[in-house]
């Protein structure tokens, strides 16, 4: 009794760790596949690419102009505007829209609608036994269909976090428009603190987010099982496991970063 009491308590931390195992073992085959010839998956990564884009360049636009605009750029400013120093928001816009918000907004959009897209997908498959019959056939279904989607995320939530980062600092100015502010400070104190570790370490992070939420998204699509519902239910756990991940990625990125740069810890 005691025993299966255990078990029973244990079980969902045991069914976490089955989970993120197998999800390192896909991560495996699928850049071992990316790797290996032949590369029969052109067209979908194509046909993914312009779908990600399609879907996502409006709601990436809209959240990260209100967000740098009201949490970094208002926020800051009413701060700032205490002691006088309102030409230090580009310095702050480094730390948050580069650093931070850029990235993090580009994943959570990117997961919300490209990721559940393709679990969704998936998971449809999944339940048909598309998966099942291409097997049959001899088709790979990592390379064919789970590579091509790992590859197009990676690439355009790259593309996409400079896209954020434009925006982002296009929030800070209309902040500062806003408490009736010059540009010249925002910009001086922006580039007196931005470096190119920053940009490719925002980059680099974001791409390495896209490949998460591929995994993570693919993965819960060709597990799903339980006819209609039971996508929906993937669906769900998708969008949940992929922003734990991408919030746990961070933390681990961004101290790895600073550790490894210490030179970006001075603000300017």
């Amino acid at each position: 009794m005691v025993r299966s009491a255990a078990e029973r308590a244990f079980l969902p931390t045991r069914n976490l760790i089955e989970e993120v195992g197998d999800m390192m073992i896909l991560t495996g085959r699928t850049i071992w596949s990316a790797l290996r010839p032949p590369y029969p998956y052109g067209g979908e990564f194509v046909s993914q690419f312009l779908f990600a884009v399609r879907l996502c360049w409006f709601p990436l636009l809209v959240s990260t102009v209100a967000l740098c605009y009201a949490a970094p750029g208002l926020q800051a400013a009413n701060f700032f505007e205490i002691f006088g120093a309102l030409d230090r928001i580009g310095g702050i816009f480094v730390l948050a829209a580069i650093r931070e918000i850029g990235p993090n907004v580009t994943a959570i959009v990117l997961a919300g609608v490209a990721g559940t897209a393709i679990t969704a997908d998936l998971g449809a498959r999944k339940i048909r036994e598309e998966l099942d019959a291409l097997q049959v056939l001899g088709v790979d279904p990592i390379k064919n269909l789970v590579v091509p989607r790992f590859l197009a995320l990676m690439i355009v939530t790259g593309l996409f976090n400079i896209y954020a980062l434009l925006f982002g600092i296009f929030g800070g100015l209309l902040a500062e428009m806003v408490k009736g502010q010059p540009l010249g400070p925002f910009w001086a104190t922006l580039f007196a603190n931005a470096s190119t570790t920053d940009l490719w370490g925002s980059v680099l992070k974001t791409t390495l987010f896209g490949a998460i939420i591929a995994i993570v998204c693919c993965y819960k699509g060709m597990t799903a099982s339980g006819g209609a519902e039971g996508v929906g239910r993937a669906v769900n756990q998708a969008v949940v496991v992929t922003f734990l991940a991408i919030f746990a990625f961070d933390y681990v990125f961004t101290q790895t970063l600073l550790a490894t740069h210490p030179e970006i810890l001075v603000i300017k």
